[in-house]
């Protein structure tokens, strides 16, 4: 499904080039579930923007599902964001004025769907996630375990064939982020490919695969 191959993404800051991946090798298969683990700057937020399409490699090449990623327009690159991956952030994302229902809507209204399908699918999700009692919730009225459930019920709108979730327990309590892990965990068993960002070793361990990354290279990939 994921193929990386001598993909390399050096930034800008002013005239000085910062490598954030050096020459990352990758392959995903379709329904595995795996993290990406390594510390502060090893370049693991930069690889999952690569794997998600929200960042294009400087050296390399990127298949997803057998398409080089490299050659798409800017308008194919976003339905792939719309359609194929799910995203879920640390710091969940939410619009803070619209209600749990609302934010989960929101990818639907993105690819098209009628306000009657929106409705019923973002019901199903949240109930799906635990919150079915809490769809009329804003943001603002939700503890953090919550809001990044929502965030997820978002990130399954529009029925990705990959979730992407980087740092999804960095603002959440020990026991808040054990729910969101379980969630995945479901997600996995439903046959959906999971990856997880994390510099924590204790979510890395819930996973059957961890590839660890240090200094934008992957130095370690561990299957379970």
């Amino acid at each position: 499904m994921i193929k990386l191959r001598g993909v390399k993404k050096v930034y800008q800051m002013g005239k000085v080039g910062v490598e954030a991946l050096r020459g990352v090798d990758l392959e995903v298969e379709n329904n595995e579930y795996l993290s990406v683990l390594g510390p502060s700057g090893s370049g693991k937020s930069t690889l999952m923007h690569i794997i998600g399409c929200l960042d294009t490699p400087t050296e390399g090449e990127y298949r997803l599902e057998g398409q080089d990623v490299g050659r798409l327009s800017p308008n194919q690159l976003a339905e792939i964001r719309n359609k194929k991956v799910g995203f879920v952030f640390q710091s969940f994302n939410l619009l803070p004025y619209a209600t749990a229902l609302e934010n989960v809507e929101l990818p639907m209204i993105y690819k098209g769907a009628s306000a009657r399908q929106r409705r019923k699918r973002a019901e199903e999700l949240l109930a799906k996630v635990g919150l079915g009692d809490r769809s009329r919730h804003r943001p603002s009225e939700l503890s953090g375990g919550e809001r990044q459930r929502v965030a997820i019920a978002r990130a399954l709108a529009n029925n990705p064939s990959i979730i992407l979730a980087d740092e999804p327990t960095g603002n959440l309590d020990s026991a808040s982020g054990k729910e969101v892990i379980e969630v995945f965990d479901e997600l996995w068993q439903q046959g959906c490919t999971v990856i997880i960002v994390t510099h924590d070793s204790n979510i890395a361990k819930r996973t059957p695969r961890v590839v660890k990354l240090l200094d934008g290279k992957v130095v370690e990939d561990l299957q379970s």
